[in-house]
């Protein structure tokens, strides 16, 4: 019977401890602030959504036409992608943007991204 007992009492610590050790980590979990534009530096897309952030940016390429996304993103200009470097002051992720000429691709990009912002 004394060997049940001491069985049962080191399954507890052990599930104790990896409670513990979950809570820890999670806690630590730290990431950068999510920038928003100031009103006069918001993006004003073509098709009248006004952009204040990148959470914004996302919905508005998961649902933008393809005409709207190419008057925004040509082999000229990307206008994301300058918004995202001079206004949002992300210049990685304005070089990612940049290279993306589907509107997908940006996407993808923006949600990879917003990991690790936090909001």
């Amino acid at each position: 019977m004394t060997t049940k007992k001491t069985k049962k009492k080191a399954t507890k610590k052990v599930a104790k401890k990896t409670t513990k050790k979950s809570v820890k980590k999670s806690s630590k979990k730290k990431g950068k602030p999510l920038v928003h534009a100031a009103p006069e530096q918001c993006f004003w897309v073509t098709d009248g959504n006004v952009l204040i952030n990148l959470t914004d940016l996302r919905d508005a390429l998961d649902s933008m036409d393809d005409e709207i996304f190419a008057h925004h993103v040509s082999k000229e200009k990307n206008d994301f992608a300058d918004w995202i470097e001079y206004v949002l002051i992300d210049a990685e992720l304005a070089t990612k943007v940049r290279k993306s000429k589907k509107q997908n691709t940006a996407r993808k990009v923006v949600i990879s991204r917003l990991r690790i912002y936090t909001f």
